[in-house]
C-alpha cells in the first residue's frame, strides 16, 4: 500500500497527465472532424462487435509475416489485459490489505496466471520488435531512396518514436512483472505466477526494508510510467492501439474494397472536387493517418513499389501523419494547410503509378485505404488542377465522343459478324444480358474471347442478348484516372439504358465492367446482379448444361492469373478454377501469389492507357515471369487487359507460352479444333 504522500503525488500527477492527454486527443478528434464528410456511425452494435473481433483475433495482422504477427498477437492480448491489471494495481496501492479479485479461488488464480503469462509474451514480443528495428535493421521497415518521405521521417523520427514506445512498454510491463516477483519474495504474492516465481529467486536474502522499497519502486515505474507517457500518446504511433479499432468501427460500408465514393456535381457553389489538401480528405481517411502502424505491409504487396516506382502506400500514410503532427493544434483550430498533398505526401510520379489493384487496402491490418486516397487526389489533379498524364486525354476524349477509350467509331457489333448474336431488340425476353465491354468490342485479341464465349452460351442453350449499339463504356478508366465528372455522366447514361431493358442478370468477360456495373453503379440508381463469365461457365458445367471433362488433370499444365478486379476486389476465385478443372480437365498449377494475393498485371488504375512510370522493372514482366516459373504451358486469364499485358510481356521476353482466356480453353474442349494462334 502506498503512503499518504505517494497517494497525493500520484493523484496530482494523474490530473496533470490526463489533462494534457485530453488536449492531445481533442486535437486528434478536431483534425478528423475537418474531413469532407462524416464518419459512418450507423449500426454501431454490429460494427462494434466486428471491430472487437478483428482487434482481439488479429485476423488482419495474421495474413502475412507469421512470426512477427504471432508476437504482435501476444503483445495485443497482453496490453489489453493490462487495462484490467493496471486498475487492480492502482486499487491495491490505494486500499490497505486489498488484493484485486481476491487471494484465493478460480477467478483470482486465472487472473494472476494470465497476467504472468501475458507479461512474458509482451516482454518477448517488444524486445524482438526493438531488436528487429535497431539491431537487425529489417529492410521491410525502410523506404527506397526514390520514395518521397516527410523530412521528419528522414531525420529518424519514426525510429525515435519506436524507441520511446518500446522502452515505455518494456518499463511498464517489465516493472509490473518484477514487482510481482518481489511480492512473492516478500511472501505477499498470490500464486499461480510461475514465471514471476522463478524471478523471485533474484531477491532471496534481501532485507524486508529493501524488498518493500523495490515493491514501491516497481509500482511507480509501472503506473507512474503510464502517466508520464500518456500526454505523448496522441502524438505517437502507439495511438493505433485504439485508432485501429475505431477505424473499423467508423468505416463507411462498401460493396467491395475498391468502391469509390461519388462527387456531388449538382452543387454549383462547389469549387473543390477530389482531394488537394489534408482537409479535403474524408474523415475516415484522416483517421487512417492516426491508425497507421507504420508496418509497411502495404508496400510489400504494392506492384508499383515492388517494381521500383516512387509509390509507397505506407510512406504516403506516414507522410500524412507527420503533416498533421507538425501542425496538429493549428489544424484542430481550423487553420488551412499551406501545401497540397502532391509534393508533400506523395510525388506526382507516385500518384500516377498506382494500378488501383487494391492490394494495399486488402493487406492493411488496421483498415487503411491509401488506394482510395490516391484516386481521390487524382480527381483534384484532373478536375481542378488540369494536371494529368497527356496520354489519358485521348482515352477521355474517346469515352466522351465515341463511347470507348480506343476512340473507334466502328459498330460495337463488328466482333459478332457471322455469329448471329441476338440483341435486346431482337430477343426482348432474354434471361441473361451479355455486357460485351469496350475491349471485346474493339480490341482484336479480346474479340476472340467474346466469340468463344458466345459459342459456349449457344452450346449450353442460354437465352441471352447483347445491347449492341446501345452499350457504352462503363467509364472505369475515367473514374480510376481521376475524371469523375466524365464517369458520372457515363454511369448515369448506362444506368438509364439498363433500367429500361431490366436485365435479370448481367454477365461480362471484363472484371472492370463487372466491378463498375455490380459494385459502383448503385450510386447512380443501378442495382444489378452481375457475374463474371467464368462464374457462369462453372455454373453451366455444374448444372450439366456443358460437358464436364472425362479426363481431369490430363491436359497440359495451366496456370491461372487472378485479375485484381475479379479475385481481390470481388472475391471471384473458385469459379475460374472450377471451370478450368471440371470443364477442360487441366492440371492447374498455381503461381506463388494467387487468389486474393495475386500480383497485378499492370493495366489497372488507367495504366493501360499511359506510359508506365519509371522503375526498376515493368509490372507485366514481373507477373509474367511468375507464370513462367510454374512451368505451365498455358497462362489462363479472365480479363482482356491482362491478356494484352501478358501478350506484350511474352513478345518482349521472346517466350512461347500460350495465353488464353478461360472461355477460349473451354470452347476448345467443346469443338476440338486447332486453336487459332493468339
Amino acid at each position: 500500500m502506498l503512503s499518504t504522500f505517494e497517494k497525493i503525488a500520484f493523484i496530482l500527477l494523474a490530473i496533470g497527465s490526463v489533462a494534457l492527454a485530453v488536449r492531445g486527443f481533442r486535437h486528434m478528434w478536431l483534425v478528423v472532424r475537418r474531413g469532407s464528410d462524416k464518419l459512418y456511425l450507423e449500426r454501431l452494435p454490429q460494427r462494434a462487435w466486428r471491430a472487437l473481433r478483428i482487434y482481439l483475433s488479429q485476423q488482419t495482422t495474421l495474413k502475412t509475416r507469421r512470426l512477427v504477427s504471432l508476437l504482435h498477437l501476444g503483445v495485443v492480448w497482453g496490453f489489453t489485459f493490462y487495462f484490467l491489471v493496471n486498475l487492480g494495481d492502482v486499487l491495491e496501492g490505494f486500499i490497505a490489505d486489498f488484493k484485486f479479485l481476491g487471494k484465493e479461488g478460480l477467478i483470482a488464480g486465472a487472473y494472476r496466471l494470465l497476467g504472468d503469462v501475458l507479461s512474458l509474451a509482451v516482454l518477448i514480443g517488444v524486445t524482438y520488435f526493438l531488436l528487429r528495428r535497431f539491431v537487425f535493421g529489417d529492410r521491410a521497415l525502410t523506404f527506397r531512396e526514390n520514395v518521397l518521405v516527410h523530412p521528419n521521417v528522414a531525420k529518424g523520427h519514426i525510429r525515435r518514436d519506436s524507441l520511446i514506445v518500446g522502452v515505455f512498454i518494456l518499463a511498464h510491463v517489465g516493472a509490473r512483472f518484477l514487482g510481482q516477483s518481489v511480492q512473492i519474495a516478500m511472501g505477499e504474492g498470490v500464486q499461480p505466477q510461475p514465471f514471476a516465481g522463478i524471478v523471485a529467486g533474484l531477491w532471496s536474502g534481501m532485507s524486508a526494508d529493501l524488498l518493500l522499497f523495490l515493491d514501491h519502486a516497481f509500482w511507480w515505474i509501472a503506473l507512474g510510467g503510464i502517466l508520464l507517457f500518456l500526454p505523448y500518446f496522441p502524438y505517437s504511433k502507439h495511438a493505433h492501439l485504439f485508432m485501429a479499432p475505431l477505424n473499423y468501427l467508423t468505416k463507411p460500408p462498401r460493396t467491395s474494397l475498391g468502391e469509390l465514393a461519388p462527387e456531388n456535381f449538382e452543387d454549383e457553389s462547389r469549387e473543390q472536387f477530389g482531394v488537394g489538401k489534408l482537409e479535403h480528405l474524408p474523415q475516415t481517411h484522416l483517421m487512417d493517418a492516426f491508425a497507421c502502424i507504420m508496418c509497411n505491409r502495404c508496400q510489400d504487396v504494392c506492384p508499383a513499389y515492388v517494381t521500383g516506382k516512387e509509390l509507397s502506400p505506407s510512406a504516403y500514410e506516414i507522410n500524412k501523419r507527420f503533416l498533421i503532427k507538425e501542425r496538429m493544434a493549428a489544424l484542430a483550430n481550423g487553420a488551412e494547410t499551406e501545401s497540397p498533398l502532391v509534393g508533400t505526401a506523395i510525388s506526382e510520379s507516385a500518384l500516377w503509378a498506382c494500378t488501383a489493384c487494391g492490394a494495399c487496402v486488402d493487406i492493411c491490418p488496421v483498415g487503411n485505404e491509401p488506394m482510395l486516397d490516391i484516386l481521390y487526389i487524382r480527381r483534384d489533379q484532373v478536375l481542378v488542377q488540369a494536371s494529368f498524364p497527356a496520354e489519358l486525354k485521348g482515352a477521355f476524349n474517346g469515352m466522351e465522343r465515341q463511347g470507348n477509350p480506343w476512340q473507334i467509331n466502328e459498330s460495337r457489333l463488328k466482333w459478332a459478324e457471322g455469329l448471329d448474336v441476338p440483341t435486346v431488340e431482337s430477343n426482348p425476353d432474354f434471361e441473361i444480358l451479355y455486357w460485351v465491354g469496350c475491349a471485346a468490342s474493339f480490341e482484336p485479341r479480346a474479340q476472340q474471347t467474346a466469340r468463344a464465349f458466345v459459342q459456349i452460351l449457344r452450346r449450353a442453350g442460354v437465352n441471352f442478348a447483347v445491347l449492341g449499339e446501345q452499350e457504352s463504356c462503363t467509364g472505369d478508366v475515367a473514374r480510376r484516372g481521376g475524371n469523375e465528372f466524365l464517369y458520372s455522366e457515363m454511369a448515369k447514361a448506362n444506368v438509364e439504358t439498363l433500367n429500361a431493358v431490366k436485365p435479370k442478370r448481367i454477365v461480362t468477360t471484363c472484371p472492370h465492367c463487372l466491378h463498375n456495373l455490380g459494385k459502383e453503379y448503385h450510386q447512380f440508381g443501378g442495382n444489378y446482379t452481375v457475374i463474371h463469365h467464368t462464374e457462369l461457365i462453372a455454373e453451366l458445367i455444374a448444372a450439366g448444361k456443358l460437358p464436364a471433362s472425362a479426363h481431369p488433370n490430363r491436359q497440359p499444365n495451366v496456370t491461372f492469373h487472378d485479375p485484381c478486379y475479379l479475385g481481390r476486389q470481388n472475391g471471384v476465385i473458385k469459379a475460374p478454377r472450377a471451370a478450368l478443372q471440371s470443364g477442360a480437365g487441366v492440371n492447374l498449377v498455381e503461381m506463388a501469389r494467387h487468389g486474393r494475393q495475386s500480383f497485378c498485371c499492370g493495366a489497372g488504375g488507367a495504366q493501360f492507357w499511359k506510359e508506365e512510370e519509371h522503375g526498376a522493372a515493368r509490372v507485366n514482366l514481373t507477373r509474367y515471369k511468375e507464370a513462367q516459373a510454374t512451368g505451365a504451358s498455358t497462362l489462363a486469364v479472365g480479363c482482356p487487359f491482362c491478356m494484352r499485358m501478358f501478350s506484350d510481356a511474352r513478345g518482349e521476353l521472346g517466350d512461347n507460352m500460350q495465353i488464353k482466356d478461360v472461355a477460349e480453353i473451354i470452347a476448345e474442349t467443346l469443338q476440338p479444333v486447332a486453336a487459332a494462334a493468339d
